[in-house]
């Protein structure tokens, strides 16, 4: 089994973390949350001769989801995830880029939904699914414990948590998705989040001001 690696192209206005996942010996792996600047993304999977075998979604917000649809045209291969609690969000993300004034987005439609407990692979490399809502309904995240790292998405940051001022937040949610389903994994695992840098577990538990 290659060495799981990752690495992060800035994308839309809100600077999100599109994340390429990819095996640092085949070169193989999955892109999650092309939100747009789908140039951008094909670009460095040229660049670093990697192959992108799916597109994984943490949740229906335009800069995690609105250039899916491109990237899947750009590539032949099929958008997976979030949770179906999200499709609402996923139909809309035009309307979400005009709101935001993001031109390209386009609504998503997902090959597959994903439910707790399932898993979903690249190569070697397996991931757990964990439904976390609170930022949005069916967000979820990708966990691998083999690589003790998670791609949380938009549910935990370094210092700070995601909004639940959105369509669908749920506060209480969001804090019980982390304290009864990230935090429990362990203060040893890295993550890689929406925006900003990402961090470990453990550190948030201890310092994180909204977990306290």
């Amino acid at each position: 089994m290659g060495q799981l690696n990752a690495g992060i192209v800035p994308v839309t206005p809100f600077q999100q973390n599109c994340t390429i996942l990819f095996d640092m010996d085949d070169k193989h792996g999955v892109v999650v949350d092309p939100g747009g600047d789908i140039d951008k993304v094909l670009a460095v999977l040229k660049d670093n001769a990697i192959t992108a075998a799916a597109i994984w979604i943490t949740h229906g917000h335009i800069d995690h989801a609105g250039g899916a649809m491109e990237l899947k045209e750009a590539l032949g291969i099929e958008i997976i995830g979030p949770h179906e609690a999200d499709k609402l969000l996923l139909d809309n993300l035009e309307n979400q880029g005009q709101r935001y004034g993001i031109a390209g987005a386009r609504n998503c439609v997902p090959d597959r939904f994903l439910a707790e407990g399932e898993t979903v692979s690249f190569g070697s490399h397996m991931f757990e699914v964990l439904h976390c809502p609170g930022h949005a309904p069916g967000h979820v995240v990708y966990y691998n414990r083999a690589a003790k790292f998670a791609h949380v998405g938009d549910v935990l940051f370094r210092g700070s948590v995601g909004r639940t001022d959105l369509p669908g937040g749920d506060h209480a949610a969001l804090i019980a998705s982390i304290k009864n389903k990230l935090l429990p994994l362990g203060d040893e695992i890295g993550f890689i989040c929406g925006h900003g840098l990402g961090g470990r577990f453990g550190e948030e538990r201890r310092t994180n001001p909204f977990l306290t």
